[in-house]
């Protein structure tokens, strides 16, 4: 029998604990559960059908440096090849060792996108690619944060990044929020009565488009409010926006459903919401950009975005932890994007912008349709996979008896309704802040997308959570 050795496990490695979100998806892939838990994009927005590779095959008789080889008999050079333009990254160099920034090609089309979309309004900026917004985010908390010191985070949010932050020793403090992401004011009375006795958070932490797990989206007047705290009380604000160019426009209730217009290039750039890192003066924001939601998870490739000095800080750290994104990965999305061009890639995400608004327009109109409103409400998202329907514990008839007056508790009864009725959703209280500040709301909410999954088995799931609300409402 092995020996325990917990004993030896460094602090941060014992101070890791299980995200709730995994237990969910044990029911992932159930043909009784429609999941509507997870922000997974469908394989069908996916830009890729068939990736081929050709590789030598055994003996090698001729050594290792035979041409790869289709069968045992037909060699490479015997197929049809893809033409290899000056824009495409050659394997033999992405499977090297080098370039931790990303190789030159795919990071020079970043900084053209860059260019179009956000327009950054100093010359001393940079970009480095990462794996993904995940790691991007732990490499900011290595570069910023100590042990013990403390971030800005909204009071809901993604609980991996909680997570990631917790195993570091890194303390929170939560902002409020409301339908329409981080309320300014509140923030503002925060920082205006922060205890000088201890050192203020360095970083404000936001996922400001789309927000996970709320669906929130902050305005421009927000952001430029939330803006002028980090400037007047010296913080650097990281947004972390995989879900940005999932923008659609506003829901209007009860309006005719109309075909969904394609905007013009310039109406579609016109219609984003300005970034922090467009507004920001002064080289204090960090923008955490990833393929994931846009191209395909399983990419594993992301960028940071920010001034020249503090990027050359994230190519050190990467260095000696990741070295640099999948080198298959790069030639791939750049073999990609090189073919599209800057164009084609915007003719992307407008087609990407209707997809998800069709998905988007039916999620609200089957809640209208089946909700019960005298319990439920919710707020339509303008961006992101997500959508939340918030529930009032209050009304149900038994939250003082059975219940306790714990809303607490009577989430988890739904979330266990809607099991047993066949539909998950998330419930709100997994992506809660630690240190969130606790009140008298009797309210709760639970998170569900309308992205894992097609039209057809979206409107069951959402019929079947509807029931189960209902159900437990004695409705």
């Amino acid at each position: 029998m092995v020996k325990d050795f917990s004993h030896l496990l460094s602090e941060e490695a014992k101070a890791r604990k299980p995200s709730p979100l995994k237990s969910a998806f044990k029911y992932y892939g159930k043909d009784d559960i429609v999941f509507l838990g997870g922000g997974l994009p469908l394989a069908d927005y996916f830009p890729w059908e068939k990736i081929v590779a050709y590789s030598p095959e055994p003996p090698f008789e001729d050594g290792i440096g035979a041409q790869p080889s289709i069968t045992g008999k037909t060699t490479i050079s015997e197929v049809h090849k893809h033409k290899v333009e000056e824009f495409d990254i050659p394997l033999a160099r992405s499977l090297q060792y080098g370039h931790t920034q990303g190789n030159p090609e795919l990071v020079d089309f970043l900084k053209e996108h860059t260019k179009t979309i956000h327009n950054v309004p100093y010359e001393e900026w940079d970009l480095c690619l990462t794996v993904g917004n995940t790691q991007s985010w732990e490499a900011c908390l290595r570069s910023f944060c100590n042990p013990g010191e403390s971030i800005f985070v909204e009071e809901y949010t993604f609980s991996s990044a909680i997570e990631t932050a917790r195993s570091l020793g890194i303390n929170f403090v939560p902002v409020k929020m409301d339908a329409f992401g981080i309320i300014p004011s509140s923030f503002a009375e925060v920082l205006e009565n922060w205890d000088k006795s201890k050192p203020l958070p360095k970083l404000l932490y936001t996922i400001c488009t789309g927000q996970n797990p709320t669906g929130s989206s902050l305005n421009v007047e927000r952001r430029k409010a939330i803006y002028d705290l980090a400037c007047k009380y010296d913080f650097i604000i990281v947004e972390d926006e995989p879900y940005y160019f999932l923008q659609m426009t506003e829901y209007k209730e009860g309006a005719p459903e109309e075909v969904i217009p394609t905007p013009t290039h310039e109406e579609f750039l016109n219609g984003l919401v300005k970034s922090f890192i467009s507004m920001d003066v002064e080289g204090r924001a960090l923008r955490l950009d990833s393929f994931s939601k846009v191209l395909a998870p399983g990419t594993r490739v992301g960028w940071i975005i920010g001034q020249s000095a503090l990027l050359e800080r994230f190519v050190r750290l990467h260095e000696v932890s990741i070295q640099a994104p999948s080198g298959f990965s790069q030639s791939i999305v750049q073999a990609l994007l090189g073919r599209w061009g800057q164009s084609g890639y915007i003719d992307w995400l407008i087609a990407l912008r209707k997809e998800y608004s069709i998905k988007r327009d039916f999620t609200i109109k089957c809640l209208e349709k089946n909700m019960p409103r005298e319990v439920v409400e919710w707020t339509p998202p303008i961006a992101g996979m997500f959508f939340t329907v918030v529930l009032d514990a209050a009304k149900h008839p038994e939250f003082a008896t059975k219940y306790n007056k714990d809303p607490y508790q009577v989430e988890n009864a739904v979330y266990e309704k809607g099991l047993e009725d066949g539909c998950l959703m998330i419930p709100g209280s997994w992506f809660e802040a630690p240190n969130r500040e606790k009140t008298d709301s009797t309210t709760f909410f639970f998170r569900g997308t309308y992205a894992a999954v097609p039209l057809e088995t979206l409107g069951v799931g959402l019929e079947r959570f509807a029931k189960a609300v209902r159900s437990e409402f004695g409705l």
